[in-house]
């Protein structure tokens, strides 16, 4: 499996001006080898230091290298890569819209059709509507309006235009009555139960043929009606193979205040109704959406066609599913109120929110959701998907410090005094050092220190070799090469020294590691990502009475 990583790795760099695409180098291995694919996890483990190797290579070099693995690939012609709109051309103005409900925080599955939306848009330099679905007062929260502005900002998605359907509310009244006036909708007094009941066996009620008059007359009056007293439905076809098509509900009462509107309206559009409209009245060409909502196509093009609006042209793609995660607004909610989760920024969640604390970045978000594609297949990815995006943003850009978790205080007999100087970034020499000053008292974790063998050359990383001799810890030698042949384990250290740095880091597991970090993290500022060596990528969010508090990225 590595020579077929290295292969594709040296193949992937020599086309792409010398620097390798993980995610493409595991697709062209499971191409080769099918079997791979039940081995991703695997698989992103070993491409990293493969591709980190041969991106340190020069170009020359790289395609040394690959006419040795395999000269047949430095013949190939390269392939055009198919957009992600390739199947999507068309010759119209397109509007595209993407429209949440304000009921709950945004997650990645948001994201996907946020993105996909927006990109078609500003492929085909039109425009993109940032519309708020809230024709229902009972879930409509200011809360979530505000939320999801700001975290589709920081995704880097800005609207054309933000519109409300709460806005809107006349207008759709407007269309109801022309339809109740077309004798293509009518009042109906009957129980849920009862109305179910006749959806399910293709069954009319007495409601359904009234008179056009006595509709109106009804419609009229429903504002002024309790709830539940009364909905007004489309008339269309009991027996209807569809089930969405057999005389659905479009608009019902409600009689709690809306955030925006008050008490104002009592009658509201539900869903399927609302959403036609708007898009007609916005003139949207384009949807692209899950494809849960697929059995309603055939209902909102036809609320269109009733109304005289133009057909939105909508596509449907798979829902996909994150290893273990849990998206349901309903279940966190509930989650959050049995203090389950800490709260919708919950480090194992995916909302936007979540993400975004623990340092996964837009261009990864947006990267990782496009990259499944347009597609009615369904796909459950594991967290590693999204990883590797985010990593292969942050690993040139995270400086590199030293966490020593649970610390345990070890002397090292007889070391000589030494003054240290480490790179920020091991590749970007240019940052700058980290200065240290040792002689024989270090910090070592408590891991390490556990796993100390009698008789057994250690080293402290980029620092010296040690020994250990009859539960006592004796300098050895100063020079890597000597351990390099004989050694068994190297392992990261801080000087005893007092202006160490007191961390503690959450895990995604809600584990928290708590020890020590080398003084120049006290210099963060809040937000900033880096990555303790050995733990991995942390993103710094908060510093709490000389205690700095950081969140495990990944």
């Amino acid at each position: 499996m590595e020579k077929l990583i290295e292969k594709y790795a040296l193949e992937n760099a020599v086309r792409h001006g010398g620097k390798a695409n993980p995610g493409a180098i595991i697709g062209s291995v499971i191409q080769e080898d099918p079997d791979a694919k039940s081995k991703v996890q695997e698989l992103q483990k070993l491409v990293g230091p493969i591709v980190k190797k041969i991106n340190s290579m020069s170009p020359d070099e790289q395609k040394e290298a690959l006419l040795k693995l395999d000269p047949s690939l430095l013949e190939k012609k390269k392939a055009k890569e198919k957009g992600l709109f390739d199947s999507f051309k068309t010759s119209v103005k397109v509007v595209t819209a993407f429209p949440p409900e304000p009921s709950k925080y945004p997650h990645i599955g948001h994201a996907k059709a946020l993105f996909v939306n927006y990109s078609y848009a500003k492929e085909n330099k039109g425009k993109f509507i940032l519309r708020f679905e809230d024709t229902n007062p009972t879930l409509a929260k200011k809360e979530f309006y505000d939320i999801i502005l700001e975290n589709f900002k920081w995704l880097g998605v800005i609207p054309d235009e933000v519109d409300y359907a709460s806005n809107h509310m006349d207008e759709f009244y407007k269309h109801a009555e022309t339809l109740i006036n077309l004798g293509k909708a009518y009042v109906c007094f009957c129980s849920q139960e009862r109305v179910s009941e006749s959806r399910m066996k293709s069954l009319p009620c007495d409601c359904r043929y009234q008179h056009i008059k006595e509709n109106l007359i009804a419609w009229e009056k429903m504002p002024s009606m309790p709830a539940g007293k009364a909905i007004l439905r489309l008339k269309i076809d009991l027996k209807h193979r569809n089930s969405t098509m057999r005389d659905p509900t479009i608009f019902r009462i409600i009689k709690k205040p809306h955030v925006r509107l008050k008490r104002k309206y009592t009658v509201w559009p539900n869903y399927d109704f609302e959403n036609s409209v708007m898009d007609g009245l916005e003139g949207v060409t384009h949807r692209f959406r899950s494809k849960e909502f697929e059995m309603r196509n055939a209902l909102q093009r036809y609320i269109q066609k009733l109304l005289g609006f133009k057909e939105t042209d909508i596509f449907e793609f798979a829902r996909f599913n994150l290893e273990g995660v849990v998206s349901s607004g309903r279940v966190i909610r509930e989650m959050i109120e049995k203090k389950e989760l800490t709260g919708w920024d919950d480090p194992s969640l995916t909302t936007i929110v979540a993400l975004r604390r623990r340092g996964f970045l837009p261009k990864a978000i947006k990267d990782f959701v496009l990259n499944t594609g347009i597609n009615k297949s369904e796909a459950t990815l594991s967290w590693g998907d999204l990883i590797m995006h985010n990593k292969r943003i942050l690993d040139p850009e995270c400086n590199r410090y030293f966490f020593i978790n649970e610390p345990v205080t070890v002397k090292i007999r007889k070391s000589p005094e030494q003054k240290i100087n480490l790179k920020l970034h091991p590749d970007f020499p240019r940052r700058g050092l980290r200065p240290f000053r040792t002689y024989m008292d270090f910090y070592l974790s408590k891991d390490d220190y556990d796993d100390l063998k009698e008789n057994n050359l250690f080293r402290l990383m980029d620092c010296l070799n040690f020994i250990k001799k009859e539960g006592k810890f004796y300098f050895d030698s100063l020079e890597y090469e000597k351990f390099r042949f004989s050694g068994t384990k190297i392992i990261h250290w801080l000087p005893i020294q007092k202006n160490l740095v007191s961390v503690k880091i959450l895990m995604p597991d809600k584990k928290v590691l708590t020890g020590l970090a080398e003084p120049l993290v006290s210099k963060l500022r809040i937000g900033d990502t880096i990555q303790f060596e050995r733990v991995g990528f942390c993103k710094l969010d908060s510093k709490k009475k000389g205690k700095l508090v950081f969140w495990l990225t990944h």
